[in-house]
């Protein structure tokens, strides 16, 4: 039996789609952190609400390093998933980059920037 060494085109073009509905969904979140630390919801000269309360502050600058956080999170996952799409260009995605194996298509729903098989990754530990 010939084992199958990469997936087919239209199975690359299946996970194309889920990688780019990601892909904008992660963008959109990143812009709304983008904003939040921007500080584009108000507290400028046209806000006469009082804000020099030292909880408030302490709030918001924890909430902004948090913001700040997930902004570079989100940022290093946009990354992958545009990887990910390299690598369907390139047609080596859903090849584990350890084995040499086919990712299974379950994984690669679940996780479509993986680029190691479930066993390579337990290996690593």
């Amino acid at each position: 039996m010939n084992k199958k060494t990469r997936y087919s085109d239209a199975e690359l073009e299946e996970f194309r789609v889920i990688i780019m509905e990601k892909l904008d969904m992660a963008k959109r979140d990143y812009e709304l952190l983008k904003d939040t630390l921007m500080n584009t919801d108000g507290n400028d000269v046209t806000d006469t609400s009082p804000t020099f309360k030292v909880l408030e502050e302490g709030a918001a600058t924890l909430s902004k390093e948090e913001a700040g956080r997930l902004a570079q999170r989100q940022m290093k996952f946009i990354q992958s998933l545009q990887a990910a799409l390299i690598r369907i260009e390139n047609k080596t995605y859903g090849v584990c980059r350890e084995t040499g194996k086919l990712i299974p298509k379950e994984r690669l729903r679940a996780v479509p920037h993986a680029t190691l098989s479930i066993e390579a990754k337990q290996n690593k530990r």
